[in-house]
């Protein structure tokens, strides 16, 4: 049915369905390589369906989790390197799952940009996919929002949610003891929290993205953009070998501020700096804002991205098992009476 007119449309507007729908068409075949038991719809539908059963639970208790990648975003779309950051932000909601002990089951993500850019939007979501894939995680679904006017040309932000679970009384941090292990697990880099300290430290620097690396090979955008390591499957595999009493992910506050969360009142850890090196890029961060010890160990992981507090007596087996998974594994300290974080050694 016509009245003749030929009006404005939503394209005249900024939005672009046809893009949208071919967005949806090219992340199809990357959404499917996530499929794990109990996905029971996937992209397309008004909502995805989840099998609890069909994932191998008799009496699940659901934990929930969600996050963005910071102004670490920045770097990513100023350089044109967006590839990694889907895997980022699958890594923060993750990571901090399994901290409660739960398996990552299915992830969802929010790409909202100006105006759809259809490549640049697959290659992020491509990410997220292999972030899943990674993770042992399903990608069922996500919303991809494009809305002139609220975004400068070029620009996007990213929200992930994923939903993890656990048989009923497998909730972590359990039974923590004065006494226990820290076992500190490597990270891979700046992973994606104290970015807009990153961006201000690089101002000093008078480097561009594009220059060389001052610690590695290639640009120093490119370092800056290396991915948050997952821990989920060997962590995973850790909590069932048994022994393991609480998982601290270690982003924004750093050691400082993350590790108490899962210690209880009446207790703290005492941590050696110098049981592991401080890896090179955030040396080259101190030393160009001249960073005191303690305002990096409370902003930057500092190279341990997850701290395992375990049995004394398991700590060895537990240590070998994280090693051949492929951690890096340092043993950086004991829980005790004091409450708080206490320091020796030195970083720097």
């Amino acid at each position: 049915m016509t009245d003749g007119k030929n009006g404005i449309t939503y394209a005249d507007a900024g939005v672009d369905i046809d893009a949208g729908n071919a967005l949806v068409e090219r992340i199809k075949p990357a959404a499917k390589r996530t499929i794990r038991p109990g996905v029971m719809s996937g992209l397309g539908g008004f909502g995805a369906l989840f099998d609890l059963k069909g994932a191998g639970y008799s009496d699940p208790v659901l934990v929930a989790a969600t996050d963005g990648v910071g102004t670490k975003l920045r770097i990513a779309i100023d350089t044109g390197h967006v590839d990694g950051v889907g895997i980022d932000l699958v890594a923060m909601c993750v990571n901090d799952l399994v901290c409660q002990g739960a398996e990552p089951l299915f992830f969802l993500d929010y790409f909202a940009t100006g105006k759809l850019d259809t490549d640049t939007a697959a290659r992020v979501i491509e990410g997220i996919a292999e972030g899943c894939a990674l993770s042992g995680c399903a990608l069922i679904g996500g919303e991809t929002a494009e809305m002139p006017g609220m975004y400068p040309e070029g620009d996007f932000d990213l929200a992930g949610f994923s939903v993890g679970a656990m048989e009923r009384g497998s909730d972590l941090p359990r039974d923590v003891t004065e006494g226990d292990v820290l076992l500190g697990l490597g990270s891979d880099g700046v992973h994606s929290n104290g970015y807009s300290l990153v961006r201000r430290l690089v101002e000093v620097s008078g480097l561009g993205w594009d220059a060389e690396c001052p610690w590695a090979d290639g640009s120093l955008g490119a370092a800056l953009l290396t991915p948050t390591r997952l821990y989920v499957k060997q962590a995973l595999a850790a909590i069932e070998q048994g022994g393991v009493h609480a998982l601290a992910h270690i982003t924004g506050g750093g050691l400082t501020e993350n590790l108490p969360r899962v210690l209880p009142d009446t207790l703290g850890a005492q941590i050696d700096l110098s049981a592991w090196d401080l890896p090179p890029v955030f040396q080259w961060l101190a030393k160009t804002g001249g960073m005191a010890e303690a305002e990096l160990l409370k902003t930057f992981n500092c190279g341990i991205g997850m701290i395992l507090v375990v049995d004394a007596a398991q700590s060895e087996k537990i240590k070998a098992l994280l090693t051949e998974a492929g951690e890096t594994v340092s043993e950086i300290g004991t829980v005790t009476a004091t409450p708080g974080v206490a320091y020796s050694g030195s970083l720097l």
